[in-house]
């Protein structure tokens, strides 16, 4: 396991702030800043805040944050990215007055899963995304304890992907996410 600088990454849209602080990286978010590709909604939102590295063949990203939102859809978690049409966010969100486990994956067109987890609000959260073979394999786990399967998500092997932190605010000012860890690490041997 090896531990990613936030120095390492790129932004795909910059946030209003993103400051070190004891090896935190304390992200506020632009309101309005989201990712979505028409279903549903029929808009498409390209505006979050996602610090990317490239991510291998056979490789895995962690991210650490604590989910302490408030708002409807303040989101953090793990985003990759092949294109603007193809992307995958996977993490936190709070949705419909409670933090919500669940993942968003593009391809041209977004799909939503969710799953509520009420007691991860304000703790600390670990997402890891592993990639192999022709999958991305997504887990989560709230405080140091066994990470649990979100997806398994369909990846061509061939195609380039970036990978690392993200953080929107859809519907607010003033969200900002304590980042604590961007790892690098193998990916996961297997699905159970």
């Amino acid at each position: 396991m090896t531990r990613i600088a936030w120095s390492e990454g790129s932004w795909t849209h910059s946030p209003v702030s993103a400051i070190e602080s004891g090896g935190d990286l304390l992200v506020t978010a632009a309101e309005g800043s989201d990712a979505w590709r028409r279903t549903s909604y029929g808009f498409i939102n390209d505006s979050e805040h996602a610090l990317l590295a490239p991510l291998g063949r056979e490789d895995a990203v962690e991210v650490d944050f604590t989910a302490a939102f408030r708002e409807q859809f303040d989101q953090a978690g793990v985003f990759l990215r092949v294109s603007a049409e193809q992307w995958i966010k996977a993490g936190v969100e709070f949705a419909d007055g409670s933090p919500q486990l669940g993942a968003v994956v593009t391809n041209e067109y977004s799909d939503w899963s969710l799953a509520p987890v009420p007691t991860w609000i304000d703790r600390r959260v670990t997402v890891r995304a592993s990639r192999t073979g022709d999958a991305v394999t997504v887990r989560a786990r709230c405080d140091g304890e066994d990470f649990r399967l979100v997806r398994v998500i369909p990846l061509a092997p061939e195609l380039e992907v970036h990978a690392g932190p993200f953080v929107c605010a859809p519907t607010r000012a003033g969200l900002t996410v304590p980042l604590h860890e961007w790892r690098r690490t193998a990916p996961d041997a297997s699905l159970h």
